[in-house]
């Protein structure tokens, strides 16, 4: 495996500089930067080119979702570990649509962590197993509706539906693009709305939920 370079962003000096000193000792690994917010995350993605970044949510002067948004929109091979001590399902959502590679809390284990950053460095995504159950509730406890009636309860547009039906087809950014003649940064805007309106977290679970409540009629 080649090096991974890391930049490290946490508003917290003792926990930039633990994780710095812990993911340093691995062979795999080089800590590229440290940043304090997330405009400083930004710069060091500009200047530094990184692997991945190891991303706080809670920052002053940027927060860690606002920055992991750009980050992803400039780099978009540049992955994303959101690192944090909050368990509120929302950030995750938040984190996933906009493009985040993974979403681990602080109190992991360093081995699982190093664990975690090469199984995403490899193409992997990562989610905490009771993260993971909660995600799950959300999205399996929909109340019935007819599938007409679905798309006005999810107040769906009549383009982010002609989004989700290229999804459930399992067309990729670029062909959704094409076939709607959009650019591929609105066409991520978009999902990003279909995720936070039908509450899943990826294009399987997009997919699956327009399948199974008559979201999608063809276009």
């Amino acid at each position: 495996m080649s090096v991974i370079k890391l930049v490290i962003a946490d508003d917290q000096e003792l926990i930039r500089e633990s994780l710095s000193i812990v993911l340093d000792m691995d062979d795999d690994m080089e800590i590229v930067g440290l940043a304090e917010n997330g405009a400083e995350a930004i710069d060091l993605c500009q200047q530094q080119q990184p692997d991945m970044v190891l991303m706080d949510i809670n920052m002053p002067e940027m927060d860690g979702i606002s920055a992991t948004k750009i980050i992803k929109q400039r780099w978009p091979e540049t992955k994303v570990i959101i690192l944090t001590t909050f368990q509120e399902v929302n950030y995750v959502i938040d984190a996933l649509a906009i493009g985040a590679e993974g979403y681990l809390l602080k109190a992991i284990h360093p081995k699982d962590l190093l664990a975690g950053i090469k199984l995403i460095h490899k193409g992997g995504t990562l989610l905490p197993q009771d993260l993971a159950k909660l995600l799950v509730q959300q999205i399996n406890s929909p109340e019935p509706h007819a599938p007409q009636e679905n798309k006005n309860n999810y107040d769906l547009t009549e383009r982010e539906e002609e989004v989700l039906e290229c999804i459930a087809q399992g067309l990729s950014n670029r062909l959704i693009a094409e076939r709607l003649f959009l650019s591929e940064g609105t066409v991520k805007n978009y999902i990003s709305s279909i995720y936070h309106k039908l509450d899943v977290k990826d294009r399987f679970q997009a997919a699956l939920k327009a399948k199974e409540e008559g979201l999608t009629g063809g276009i």
